[in-house]
Protein backbone atom coordinates (compact mmCIF):
# COMPACT_ATOMS: atom_id res chain seq x y z
CA UNK A 1 0.00 0.00 0.00
CA UNK A 2 1.37 3.42 -0.93
CA UNK A 3 2.03 6.03 1.76
CA UNK A 4 -0.66 8.35 0.43
CA UNK A 5 -3.36 5.69 0.27
CA UNK A 6 -6.36 6.49 2.41
CA UNK A 7 -6.43 4.78 5.75
CA UNK A 8 -9.51 2.61 6.11
CA UNK A 9 -11.82 3.70 8.93
CA UNK A 10 -11.46 1.85 12.18
CA UNK A 11 -14.16 -0.70 12.76
CA UNK A 12 -15.93 -0.30 16.08
CA UNK A 13 -16.04 -3.75 17.58
CA UNK A 14 -18.83 -4.71 19.93
CA UNK A 15 -17.86 -5.22 23.56
CA UNK A 16 -16.65 -8.71 24.31
CA UNK A 17 -16.52 -10.60 27.57
CA UNK A 18 -19.02 -10.54 30.44
CA UNK A 19 -17.56 -7.41 32.09
CA UNK A 20 -17.56 -5.46 28.81
CA UNK A 21 -21.14 -6.43 28.06
CA UNK A 22 -22.16 -5.39 31.56
CA UNK A 23 -20.49 -1.98 31.14
CA UNK A 24 -22.31 -1.55 27.83
CA UNK A 25 -25.63 -1.92 29.66
CA UNK A 26 -24.89 0.36 32.59
CA UNK A 27 -25.84 4.05 32.35
CA UNK A 28 -23.35 6.36 30.64
CA UNK A 29 -22.10 8.70 33.38
CA UNK A 30 -20.30 11.12 31.07
CA UNK A 31 -22.80 14.00 31.60
CA UNK A 32 -22.43 13.61 35.37
CA UNK A 33 -18.63 13.74 35.18
CA UNK A 34 -18.45 16.57 32.65
CA UNK A 35 -20.96 19.10 34.03
CA UNK A 36 -21.18 20.43 37.59
CA UNK A 37 -24.56 22.01 36.87
CA UNK A 38 -25.90 18.69 35.59
CA UNK A 39 -24.79 17.09 38.87
CA UNK A 40 -26.53 19.81 40.90
CA UNK A 41 -29.78 19.44 38.98
CA UNK A 42 -29.62 15.66 39.25
CA UNK A 43 -29.11 15.72 43.03
CA UNK A 44 -31.81 18.35 43.47
CA UNK A 45 -34.16 16.25 41.36
CA UNK A 46 -33.57 13.12 43.42
CA UNK A 47 -34.33 14.97 46.65
CA UNK A 48 -37.46 16.80 45.49
CA UNK A 49 -38.83 13.82 43.59
CA UNK A 50 -38.60 11.72 46.72
CA UNK A 51 -40.72 14.23 48.63
CA UNK A 52 -43.09 14.92 45.75
CA UNK A 53 -43.99 11.26 45.45
CA UNK A 54 -44.88 11.26 49.14
CA UNK A 55 -47.43 13.97 48.41
CA UNK A 56 -48.41 12.24 45.18
CA UNK A 57 -49.65 9.30 47.23
CA UNK A 58 -50.89 11.25 50.26
CA UNK A 59 -53.10 13.68 48.33
CA UNK A 60 -55.44 11.13 46.64
CA UNK A 61 -55.50 9.06 49.82
CA UNK A 62 -56.65 12.10 51.81
CA UNK A 63 -59.34 12.94 49.24
CA UNK A 64 -60.48 9.32 49.32
CA UNK A 65 -60.70 9.42 53.13
CA UNK A 66 -62.62 12.70 53.13
CA UNK A 67 -65.04 11.91 50.27
CA UNK A 68 -65.03 8.16 49.61
CA UNK A 69 -65.48 8.90 45.89
CA UNK A 70 -63.41 7.60 42.97
CA UNK A 71 -64.70 10.47 40.84
CA UNK A 72 -63.50 12.98 43.47
CA UNK A 73 -60.02 11.46 43.36
CA UNK A 74 -60.04 11.50 39.55
CA UNK A 75 -61.04 15.18 39.64
CA UNK A 76 -57.49 16.02 40.74
CA UNK A 77 -56.52 15.68 37.10
CA UNK A 78 -59.30 18.02 36.01
CA UNK A 79 -58.30 20.86 38.37
CA UNK A 80 -54.66 20.51 37.31
CA UNK A 81 -55.44 20.64 33.61
CA UNK A 82 -56.25 24.33 33.03
CA UNK A 83 -53.16 25.73 34.79
CA UNK A 84 -51.11 23.05 33.06
CA UNK A 85 -52.22 24.21 29.62
CA UNK A 86 -52.06 27.96 30.32
CA UNK A 87 -48.81 28.06 32.25
CA UNK A 88 -47.15 25.30 30.24
CA UNK A 89 -47.30 27.40 27.08
CA UNK A 90 -46.49 30.66 28.88
CA UNK A 91 -43.76 28.94 30.92
CA UNK A 92 -42.09 27.88 27.69
CA UNK A 93 -42.05 31.50 26.50
CA UNK A 94 -40.65 32.59 29.87
CA UNK A 95 -37.89 29.98 29.67
CA UNK A 96 -36.76 31.42 26.32
CA UNK A 97 -36.92 35.04 27.53
CA UNK A 98 -35.73 34.91 31.17
CA UNK A 99 -32.85 33.52 33.15
CA UNK A 100 -33.57 29.81 33.54
CA UNK A 101 -31.84 29.49 36.91
CA UNK A 102 -34.03 32.22 38.42
CA UNK A 103 -37.20 30.49 37.19
CA UNK A 104 -36.07 27.18 38.67
CA UNK A 105 -35.22 28.63 42.09
CA UNK A 106 -38.41 30.65 42.52
CA UNK A 107 -40.70 27.83 41.43
CA UNK A 108 -38.98 25.43 43.83
CA UNK A 109 -39.59 27.90 46.65
CA UNK A 110 -43.24 28.21 45.62
CA UNK A 111 -43.69 24.43 45.73
CA UNK A 112 -42.32 24.40 49.25
CA UNK A 113 -44.89 27.01 50.29
CA UNK A 114 -47.71 24.85 48.89
CA UNK A 115 -46.45 21.87 50.89
CA UNK A 116 -46.71 24.04 54.00
CA UNK A 117 -50.38 24.73 53.16
CA UNK A 118 -51.08 20.99 52.85
CA UNK A 119 -49.33 20.37 56.16
CA UNK A 120 -51.34 23.01 58.00
CA UNK A 121 -54.61 21.71 56.53
CA UNK A 122 -53.77 18.11 57.48
CA UNK A 123 -53.04 19.11 61.08
CA UNK A 124 -56.38 20.86 61.60
CA UNK A 125 -59.09 18.93 63.52
CA UNK A 126 -61.34 18.87 60.43
CA UNK A 127 -59.26 19.08 57.21
CA UNK A 128 -61.06 20.74 54.30
CA UNK A 129 -61.23 19.29 50.81
CA UNK A 130 -61.05 22.51 48.78
CA UNK A 131 -57.43 23.36 49.79
CA UNK A 132 -56.34 20.01 48.34
CA UNK A 133 -57.73 20.93 44.94
CA UNK A 134 -56.42 24.51 45.19
CA UNK A 135 -52.90 23.30 45.99
CA UNK A 136 -53.07 20.75 43.16
CA UNK A 137 -53.98 23.52 40.70
CA UNK A 138 -51.30 25.95 41.92
CA UNK A 139 -48.67 23.21 41.99
CA UNK A 140 -49.57 22.35 38.40
CA UNK A 141 -49.01 25.99 37.43
CA UNK A 142 -45.57 26.09 39.10
CA UNK A 143 -44.49 22.81 37.53
CA UNK A 144 -45.66 24.12 34.15
CA UNK A 145 -43.43 27.19 34.51
CA UNK A 146 -40.44 25.25 35.83
CA UNK A 147 -40.26 22.23 33.52
CA UNK A 148 -39.62 24.17 30.28
CA UNK A 149 -36.76 25.97 32.03
CA UNK A 150 -35.30 22.68 33.26
CA UNK A 151 -35.68 20.95 29.91
CA UNK A 152 -34.33 23.83 27.83
CA UNK A 153 -31.37 24.25 30.18
CA UNK A 154 -30.19 20.68 29.60
CA UNK A 155 -28.72 21.16 26.09
CA UNK A 156 -26.79 24.18 27.39
CA UNK A 157 -24.99 22.22 30.10
CA UNK A 158 -24.60 18.85 28.32
CA UNK A 159 -22.74 18.13 25.06
CA UNK A 160 -24.93 17.27 22.06
CA UNK A 161 -23.68 13.71 21.72
CA UNK A 162 -24.28 13.08 25.43
CA UNK A 163 -27.93 14.17 25.47
CA UNK A 164 -29.36 10.61 25.24
CA UNK A 165 -27.16 9.63 28.20
CA UNK A 166 -28.34 12.72 30.09
CA UNK A 167 -31.96 11.80 29.35
CA UNK A 168 -31.36 8.33 30.79
CA UNK A 169 -29.69 9.73 33.91
CA UNK A 170 -32.49 12.25 34.38
CA UNK A 171 -34.98 9.45 34.09
CA UNK A 172 -33.00 7.53 36.68
CA UNK A 173 -33.27 10.39 39.16
CA UNK A 174 -37.05 10.48 38.69
CA UNK A 175 -37.33 6.76 39.19
CA UNK A 176 -35.24 6.64 42.36
CA UNK A 177 -37.78 8.93 44.01
CA UNK A 178 -40.62 7.21 42.22
CA UNK A 179 -39.79 3.84 43.74
CA UNK A 180 -38.72 4.93 47.22
CA UNK A 181 -41.30 7.71 47.64
CA UNK A 182 -44.54 5.77 47.03
CA UNK A 183 -43.30 2.66 48.83
CA UNK A 184 -42.41 4.72 51.89
CA UNK A 185 -45.54 6.88 51.55
CA UNK A 186 -47.78 3.86 51.98
CA UNK A 187 -46.09 3.16 55.31
CA UNK A 188 -45.88 6.81 56.42
CA UNK A 189 -49.53 7.55 55.63
CA UNK A 190 -50.76 4.34 57.25
CA UNK A 191 -48.72 4.52 60.45
CA UNK A 192 -47.55 8.13 60.94
CA UNK A 193 -50.25 10.16 59.21
CA UNK A 194 -50.61 12.45 56.24
CA UNK A 195 -48.91 15.34 58.00
CA UNK A 196 -45.56 13.55 58.04
CA UNK A 197 -45.69 13.00 54.29
CA UNK A 198 -46.38 16.68 53.62
CA UNK A 199 -43.71 17.79 56.11
CA UNK A 200 -41.07 15.62 54.46
CA UNK A 201 -41.97 17.07 51.06
CA UNK A 202 -41.58 20.59 52.46
CA UNK A 203 -38.07 19.81 53.71
CA UNK A 204 -37.00 18.41 50.33
CA UNK A 205 -38.00 21.61 48.54
CA UNK A 206 -36.05 23.73 51.04
CA UNK A 207 -32.93 21.65 50.42
CA UNK A 208 -33.44 21.85 46.67
CA UNK A 209 -33.60 25.65 46.73
CA UNK A 210 -30.21 25.74 48.48
CA UNK A 211 -28.73 23.51 45.76
CA UNK A 212 -30.28 25.31 42.79
CA UNK A 213 -29.04 28.72 43.93
CA UNK A 214 -25.54 27.44 43.07
CA UNK A 215 -26.40 26.86 39.40
CA UNK A 216 -24.61 29.08 36.92
CA UNK A 217 -26.75 31.87 35.44
CA UNK A 218 -28.46 30.89 32.18
CA UNK A 219 -29.69 34.11 30.56
CA UNK A 220 -31.90 34.29 27.49
CA UNK A 221 -30.38 34.03 24.03
CA UNK A 222 -29.58 37.35 22.35
CA UNK A 223 -32.37 36.87 19.80
CA UNK A 224 -34.95 35.84 22.39
CA UNK A 225 -38.43 37.33 22.13
CA UNK A 226 -40.37 38.70 25.06
CA UNK A 227 -43.10 36.37 26.36
CA UNK A 228 -46.17 37.02 24.25
CA UNK A 229 -48.94 35.29 22.38
CA UNK A 230 -47.00 35.84 19.15
CA UNK A 231 -43.91 34.09 20.50
CA UNK A 232 -46.02 31.18 21.77
CA UNK A 233 -47.67 30.85 18.36
CA UNK A 234 -44.26 30.85 16.69
CA UNK A 235 -43.28 27.84 18.77
CA UNK A 236 -46.57 26.11 17.97
CA UNK A 237 -46.09 26.68 14.23
CA UNK A 238 -42.61 25.19 14.42
CA UNK A 239 -43.93 22.13 16.27
CA UNK A 240 -46.69 21.70 13.67
CA UNK A 241 -44.12 21.84 10.86
CA UNK A 242 -42.16 18.98 12.45
CA UNK A 243 -44.42 15.97 11.98
CA UNK A 244 -42.01 13.61 13.70
CA UNK A 245 -42.05 15.82 16.81
CA UNK A 246 -45.81 16.17 16.56
CA UNK A 247 -46.00 12.39 16.49
CA UNK A 248 -44.15 12.02 19.78
CA UNK A 249 -46.57 14.46 21.41
CA UNK A 250 -49.80 12.83 20.26
CA UNK A 251 -48.63 9.24 20.86
CA UNK A 252 -47.79 10.08 24.45
CA UNK A 253 -51.07 11.95 24.98
CA UNK A 254 -53.05 8.98 23.67
CA UNK A 255 -51.14 6.48 25.82
CA UNK A 256 -51.57 8.49 29.01
CA UNK A 257 -55.17 9.55 28.33
CA UNK A 258 -56.49 6.00 28.12
CA UNK A 259 -54.00 3.99 30.17
CA UNK A 260 -53.17 6.00 33.29
CA UNK A 261 -54.67 3.99 36.20
CA UNK A 262 -52.99 5.81 39.11
CA UNK A 263 -56.13 7.65 40.28
CA UNK A 264 -58.00 4.40 41.00
CA UNK A 265 -55.16 2.44 42.60
CA UNK A 266 -56.49 3.04 46.16
CA UNK A 267 -59.79 1.48 45.06
CA UNK A 268 -58.08 -1.34 43.15
CA UNK A 269 -56.11 -2.27 46.27
CA UNK A 270 -59.36 -2.40 48.25
CA UNK A 271 -61.08 -4.49 45.57
CA UNK A 272 -58.24 -7.02 45.61
CA UNK A 273 -58.40 -7.10 49.42
CA UNK A 274 -54.78 -5.92 49.56
CA UNK A 275 -54.71 -2.45 51.08
CA UNK A 276 -51.13 -3.16 52.14
CA UNK A 277 -50.14 -3.15 48.45
CA UNK A 278 -51.11 0.46 47.69
CA UNK A 279 -47.60 1.86 48.14
CA UNK A 280 -46.19 -1.00 46.04
CA UNK A 281 -48.73 -0.30 43.30
CA UNK A 282 -47.68 3.33 43.12
CA UNK A 283 -44.03 2.29 43.16
CA UNK A 284 -44.33 -0.47 40.56
CA UNK A 285 -44.47 1.77 37.46
CA UNK A 286 -41.41 3.79 38.57
CA UNK A 287 -39.68 0.53 39.53
CA UNK A 288 -40.01 -0.75 35.98
CA UNK A 289 -38.71 2.57 34.68
CA UNK A 290 -35.81 2.37 37.12
CA UNK A 291 -34.78 -1.02 35.76
CA UNK A 292 -34.58 0.49 32.28
CA UNK A 293 -32.63 3.51 33.50
CA UNK A 294 -30.11 1.29 35.29
CA UNK A 295 -29.51 -0.68 32.09
CA UNK A 296 -29.76 2.21 29.64
CA UNK A 297 -26.30 1.94 28.10
CA UNK A 298 -27.88 0.35 25.02
CA UNK A 299 -29.94 3.46 24.25
CA UNK A 300 -26.98 5.32 22.71
CA UNK A 301 -26.75 2.61 20.03
CA UNK A 302 -30.37 3.05 18.87
CA UNK A 303 -30.98 5.44 15.97
CA UNK A 304 -34.58 4.90 14.85
CA UNK A 305 -36.13 6.65 17.81
CA UNK A 306 -39.61 7.12 16.37
CA UNK A 307 -40.31 3.42 15.92
CA UNK A 308 -39.26 2.53 19.43
CA UNK A 309 -41.44 5.35 20.84
CA UNK A 310 -44.50 3.89 19.13
CA UNK A 311 -43.83 0.23 19.97
CA UNK A 312 -43.07 1.01 23.62
CA UNK A 313 -46.23 3.11 24.02
CA UNK A 314 -48.34 0.27 22.62
CA UNK A 315 -46.72 -2.28 24.93
CA UNK A 316 -47.44 0.03 27.89
CA UNK A 317 -51.12 -0.23 26.96
CA UNK A 318 -50.90 -4.03 26.77
CA UNK A 319 -49.44 -4.18 30.27
CA UNK A 320 -52.10 -1.86 31.73
CA UNK A 321 -54.83 -3.96 30.16
CA UNK A 322 -53.28 -7.10 31.68
CA UNK A 323 -53.09 -5.41 35.10
CA UNK A 324 -56.78 -4.56 34.94
CA UNK A 325 -57.74 -8.09 33.94
CA UNK A 326 -55.58 -9.82 36.57
CA UNK A 327 -57.30 -10.89 39.76
CA UNK A 328 -54.12 -11.51 41.74
CA UNK A 329 -52.36 -8.56 43.33
CA UNK A 330 -48.89 -9.93 42.56
CA UNK A 331 -49.77 -10.20 38.88
CA UNK A 332 -51.06 -6.63 38.98
CA UNK A 333 -47.75 -5.47 40.44
CA UNK A 334 -45.81 -7.44 37.82
CA UNK A 335 -47.75 -6.02 34.88
CA UNK A 336 -47.51 -2.46 36.21
CA UNK A 337 -43.75 -2.89 36.64
CA UNK A 338 -43.25 -4.20 33.10
CA UNK A 339 -45.50 -1.42 31.80
CA UNK A 340 -43.38 1.16 33.60
CA UNK A 341 -40.32 -0.22 31.82
CA UNK A 342 -41.92 0.22 28.40
CA UNK A 343 -43.13 3.72 29.29
CA UNK A 344 -39.58 4.64 30.29
CA UNK A 345 -38.15 3.39 27.00
CA UNK A 346 -40.66 5.55 25.14
CA UNK A 347 -39.78 8.55 27.31
CA UNK A 348 -36.03 8.24 26.78
CA UNK A 349 -36.32 8.35 23.02
CA UNK A 350 -38.95 11.09 22.99
CA UNK A 351 -36.55 13.23 25.01
CA UNK A 352 -33.64 12.39 22.72
CA UNK A 353 -35.63 13.44 19.65
CA UNK A 354 -36.59 16.73 21.26
CA UNK A 355 -33.16 17.66 22.61
CA UNK A 356 -31.19 16.66 19.53
CA UNK A 357 -33.30 18.49 16.93
CA UNK A 358 -34.82 21.68 18.42
CA UNK A 359 -32.85 24.97 18.03
CA UNK A 360 -31.82 26.79 21.20
CA UNK A 361 -33.93 29.90 20.60
CA UNK A 362 -37.11 27.81 20.45
CA UNK A 363 -36.29 25.19 23.04
CA UNK A 364 -38.20 26.76 25.93
CA UNK A 365 -41.42 27.13 23.96
CA UNK A 366 -41.12 23.63 22.54
CA UNK A 367 -40.42 22.36 26.05
CA UNK A 368 -43.70 23.96 27.09
CA UNK A 369 -45.50 22.06 24.33
CA UNK A 370 -43.61 18.95 25.37
CA UNK A 371 -44.80 19.46 28.93
CA UNK A 372 -48.38 19.52 27.70
CA UNK A 373 -47.86 16.33 25.73
CA UNK A 374 -46.67 14.27 28.68
CA UNK A 375 -48.80 16.00 31.32
CA UNK A 376 -52.18 16.73 29.75
CA UNK A 377 -52.63 13.03 28.95
CA UNK A 378 -52.13 11.86 32.56
CA UNK A 379 -54.32 14.66 33.96
CA UNK A 380 -57.17 13.89 31.59
CA UNK A 381 -56.46 10.20 32.13
CA UNK A 382 -57.11 10.54 35.85
CA UNK A 383 -60.50 12.08 35.11
CA UNK A 384 -61.22 9.43 32.48
CA UNK A 385 -60.31 6.42 34.63
CA UNK A 386 -62.11 7.86 37.66
CA UNK A 387 -65.28 8.43 35.63
CA UNK A 388 -65.21 4.99 34.02
CA UNK A 389 -64.54 3.40 37.42
CA UNK A 390 -67.58 5.15 38.89
CA UNK A 391 -69.66 4.01 35.88
CA UNK A 392 -68.46 0.48 35.11
CA UNK A 393 -66.15 -0.52 37.95
CA UNK A 394 -62.48 -0.12 38.84
CA UNK A 395 -61.00 -3.10 37.02
CA UNK A 396 -63.04 -2.44 33.88
CA UNK A 397 -61.74 1.13 33.80
CA UNK A 398 -58.16 -0.17 33.87
CA UNK A 399 -58.26 -2.98 31.29
CA UNK A 400 -60.48 -1.10 28.85
CA UNK A 401 -58.15 1.90 29.00
CA UNK A 402 -55.18 -0.29 28.17
CA UNK A 403 -56.91 -1.69 25.09
CA UNK A 404 -57.94 1.79 23.94
CA UNK A 405 -54.31 2.88 24.31
CA UNK A 406 -53.11 0.08 22.03
CA UNK A 407 -55.71 0.91 19.39
CA UNK A 408 -55.04 4.66 19.48
CA UNK A 409 -51.25 4.28 19.26
CA UNK A 410 -51.57 1.85 16.35
CA UNK A 411 -53.83 4.24 14.45
CA UNK A 412 -51.47 7.17 15.04
CA UNK A 413 -48.52 5.13 13.80
CA UNK A 414 -50.34 4.60 10.50
CA UNK A 415 -51.09 8.32 10.21
CA UNK A 416 -47.56 9.54 11.04
CA UNK A 417 -45.03 8.01 8.63
CA UNK A 418 -42.35 10.61 9.44
CA UNK A 419 -42.33 9.45 13.05
CA UNK A 420 -41.87 5.83 12.00
CA UNK A 421 -38.99 6.65 9.62
CA UNK A 422 -37.11 9.07 11.91
CA UNK A 423 -33.37 8.31 12.10
CA UNK A 424 -31.12 10.56 14.19
CA UNK A 425 -28.18 9.89 11.83
CA UNK A 426 -29.93 11.36 8.80
CA UNK A 427 -32.70 13.64 10.08
CA UNK A 428 -32.00 17.12 8.68
CA UNK A 429 -32.74 18.90 11.97
CA UNK A 430 -30.51 16.58 14.00
CA UNK A 431 -27.68 16.91 11.46
CA UNK A 432 -27.94 20.72 11.44
CA UNK A 433 -27.94 21.02 15.22
CA UNK A 434 -25.04 18.57 15.51
CA UNK A 435 -23.00 20.64 13.05
CA UNK A 436 -23.84 23.87 14.87
CA UNK A 437 -22.72 22.44 18.20
CA UNK A 438 -19.49 21.17 16.65
CA UNK A 439 -18.77 24.56 15.07
CA UNK A 440 -19.44 26.36 18.36
CA UNK A 441 -17.20 23.94 20.25
CA UNK A 442 -14.42 24.47 17.70
CA UNK A 443 -14.69 28.25 17.95
CA UNK A 444 -14.48 28.07 21.73
CA UNK A 445 -11.13 26.26 21.65
CA UNK A 446 -8.06 28.48 22.05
Amino acid sequence: MSDDAPTPPAVERPPSGPSSRLRALLPDLTPWRASADFRRLWISGVITNFGSFLTFVALPVQIKELTGSAAAVGAIGAVELVPLVVFGLYGGALADAWDKRRLIVWTEAGQGLLCAVLLVNALTPAPAVWPLYAVAALSSALVSVQRPALDSLMPRIVAHEHLPAAASLNSLRWQVGGVAGPALAGVVVAYAGLGWAYAADLVTFLVSVVICVRLAPSPAAHAAQKPSLASILEGARYAWSRKELLGTYVVDIAAMLFAMPLAVLPFLADELDARWSLGLMYASVPAGALLVSLTSGWTSRVHRHGRIVVVSAALWGVCVAAAGAAGNVWLVLLFLTVGGAFDMVSGIFRGAMWNQTIPDELRGRLAGIELLSYSVGPQLGQTWVGGVAAWKGVRTSVWSGGLLCVGAVGLLALCLPKLMTYDVRTNEHAVRLREQRATAAGAARP
